[in-house]
C-alpha cells in the first residue's frame, strides 16, 4: 500500500470557528464532529481535525493545491471578508498574490493565527 497522509491535527481557540472558517474559505463540505475533533475533509480524503486547547498556539502552514479555477473563487471570498493576504510567508507583500512556478498562490491567516496557503502550481514544477 503506497504511504498517504490521512490526517493532522491542528490546535484551534475555537475548533468549530476554525473549521468553518477553513472549509468556507476552501469551499469544502460542512465539518464534522469526530471525539474531541471537528475534521474538514479535503478532496483527496486527508482531514485536518481541529481540537481545542487553551494553551499558546505555536503557528504553524498548511498549503492547498488547487485548480485556476478554485484560486478566483477562493481569492473571491478572501477579498469579500476583507482579510489581509501576503505574496510570502515573511508577510513582507501586503495584498499581493505571487506566481510562482508560473501559476498564482497567496497566504492569509486563519482565526488562531496559523497560515493558510493556496497555490495552482506546486513548488519546483515550474521551467
Amino acid at each position: 500500500m503506497p504511504i498517504a497522509l490521512n490526517h493532522t491535527i491542528v490546535h484551534a481557540r475555537d475548533r468549530w470557528a476554525s473549521a468553518r472558517f477553513l472549509a468556507e474559505m476552501l469551499g469544502l463540505a460542512e465539518p464534522k464532529a469526530f471525539g474531541p475533533f471537528v475534521m474538514v475533509e479535503t478532496d483527496n480524503g486527508v482531514s485536518l481535525d481541529f481540537m481545542d486547547t487553551t494553551g499558546e498556539i505555536s503557528s504553524q502552514h498548511y498549503a492547498f493545491l488547487i485548480t485556476e479555477d478554485e484560486f478566483d473563487e477562493v481569492f473571491a471570498r478572501v477579498v469579500e471578508r476583507d482579510l489581509d493576504y501576503w505574496a510570502d510567508p515573511h508577510g513582507q507583500h501586503l495584498r499581493e498574490i505571487n506566481h510562482g512556478d508560473g501559476g498564482r498562490g497567496f497566504y492569509w491567516a486563519d482565526p488562531s493565527g496559523h497560515w493558510l496557503e493556496v497555490l495552482t502550481r506546486p513548488y519546483g514544477s515550474g521551467s
